[in-house]
């Protein structure tokens, strides 16, 4: 630059440092809308919900009109007077299952107390009256069980003859051969960790507590094998059931392998997410471990699947098999016009133009609300009545912004993310049973990512395979609104007795099979 200046004329000088004085005001403004975005994201919450409400698009946003519209439809909220002023009623009240067991303490007078106080006769029950109920939690217990076998001989033939027939009874097989490990232990160490968040480390400390030396090695160990023979077959129908449908939703996640054979114990491996959508009442969710994110990961577990795969904007799902039809994710476009609007000073966002591509996006999904109670036939048709003008208007737009936009800005990456997905973004109009978003995949992806943050690492890729499928079967039973703990306890207590290489019987152990099997069974 300084070379430049010093062999130009005056006014070329002139221009050059004002092109250098406007790339640094760029570079400056870049700067500020990251560190405000990262105070947002430190400091500030992470909701995305618009403090306005859904509003008409159309040029001038008929804000009064649509909001006097809204509430016509919603009744007013009922009131309670507490002391002397009101407040909101509660909506939604603290419930208890109605098929939760059941102890009922029968509360009786001392002996002495029942004499008639009139005759002195004995007085007897006449009735019954509930004076409260109370909910209970009785902390886990520890116990050993012992199983023991008993021989049979025949009497008769002890006395009368040289020859006693002898039967013996046979102990059920274990879950781990050689092991003191239960079904219940190794289910209840899963779901504390795929569940709950409880690295085994932390198990372990609590074992301690109970006064059983149980160490994380062990555990660790309990879990692999439980995967491998029991849990990895499930996973395999399920997954073949999964490509059997036409509509899936793809995500996928980082997580950190220590012993990664030619890598840095500090390099990211990948944790890939596929699952149904919301058109079936069997409900599949299963992850996947792979060593890096290259695209060939999601064409390797994909191949044989025809449909349509609701993904974000990642370059590797945009290539997949012809018979493969990426879905756009408008969630992600509105999320990126919503933190274009906070690096806007607030008094400046109402009339800007992110506000206005936001607004785009709320309109979007305000009319899908509208539509999510309808058959499939015909919310395509509504669709695109209602939804596909918007889209149109809405891509018009985003060429010619009527503001100037540097690409390098929040609010330039947000129109250069549409303008690119614009094809995929606009393919949720193909199909009634397609979503807007790929919010579904989010949310259980979501519980990785939360447990991730306990338990940071795995040790090996075994390892990271063994937690790829149990926390997959995790959430497979909490979709199909089965208790986690009860659904791995029943495969554990079962499996080891029937042959897992029989498609038969693994199918009786699928999540949607058990749903009406006892827990005991």
């Amino acid at each position: 630059m300084s070379k430049i200046i010093e062999n130009n004329s005056p006014e070329e000088r002139i221009s050059a440092l004002e092109t250098r004085i406007s790339e640094l005001e760029t570079l400056i403004k870049y700067y500020e809308e990251q560190l405000k975005l990262s105070k947002k994201k430190i400091f500030g919450s992470s909701s995305e919900k618009s403090a306005y409400d859904q509003l008409t698009i159309d040029g001038v946003f008929n804000e009064p009109e649509q909001i006097a519209a809204d509430g016509a439809k919603e009744p007013e909220p009922e009131l309670e007077l507490v002391k002397e002023h009101y407040r909101k009623k509660r909506t939604r009240a603290d419930s208890i299952p109605e098929d939760i067991p059941v102890e009922e303490i029968l509360l009786k007078l001392p002996e002495e107390e029942t004499v008639c106080p009139d005759c002195g006769g004995k007085m007897h029950v006449m009735g019954h009256e509930t004076a409260r109920e109370e909910l209970v939690v009785i902390p886990a217990k520890v116990l050993l069980r012992r199983y023991v076998t008993c021989t049979y001989a025949c009497r008769a033939c002890e006395r009368t003859s040289d020859h006693v027939p002898m039967k013996k009874s046979e102990a059920p097989a274990p879950v781990i051969k050689g092991s003191f490990a239960s079904p219940e232990i190794v289910a209840y160490t899963a779901v504390q960790k795929y569940l709950m968040g409880l690295p085994l480390y932390r198990q372990e400390k609590d074992w301690e507590r109970k006064d059983v030396l149980l160490s994380r090695q062990t555990m660790a160990n309990w879990l692999i094998k439980c995967s491998d023979d029991w849990l990895f077959p499930i996973w395999a129908e399920l997954k073949r059931r999964l490509l059997l449908r036409d509509v899936l939703h793809a995500d996928e996640t980082s997580i950190q392998v220590l012993r990664e054979p030619g890598k840095r114990a500090q390099s990211k491996s990948s944790m890939w997410h596929y699952r149904t959508s919301g058109d079936t009442d069997e409900p599949i969710v299963l992850m996947e471990y792979r060593p890096d994110k290259k695209a060939a990961n999601p064409e390797h577990f994909l191949a044989g699947f025809s449909g349509y795969l609701h993904t974000d904007g990642a370059k590797g799902y945009h290539g997949l098999s012809e018979n493969i039809t990426p879905i756009g994710c408008w969630a992600h476009v509105r999320r990126r016009f919503d933190a274009a609007v906070k690096v806007i000073r607030e008094a400046d966002r109402a009339d800007s133009a992110a506000m206005k591509g936001k607004r785009y996006c709320d309109k979007l999904f305000a009319i899908e609300r509208d539509l999510s109670e309808l058959a499939p036939e015909e919310r395509y048709s509504k669709r695109l009545e209602l939804l596909k003008p918007v889209m149109d208007e809405f891509f018009l737009w985003v060429r010619a912004p009527g503001v100037k936009v540097t690409p390098e800005s929040t609010f330039g990456k947000a129109i250069g993310y549409a303008l690119s997905q614009q094809k995929y973004l606009r393919n949720v109009l193909l199909d009634g049973r397609l979503e807007l978003s790929n919010n579904r995949a989010e949310r259980t992806i979501k519980s990785f990512v939360i447990d991730r943050k306990n338990f940071l690492f795995a040790n090996t890729p075994r390892g990271a395979d063994a937690s790829a499928v149990i926390f997959s079967l995790v959430e497979t039973a909490k979709e199909t609104r089965l208790d986690p703990f009860e659904y791995l306890t029943f495969v554990f207590r079962t499996a080891p007795g029937v042959d897992m290489e029989n498609p038969e019987a693994v199918q009786a152990l699928l999540p949607s099979a058990y749903k009406q099997v006892p827990a005991s069974a």
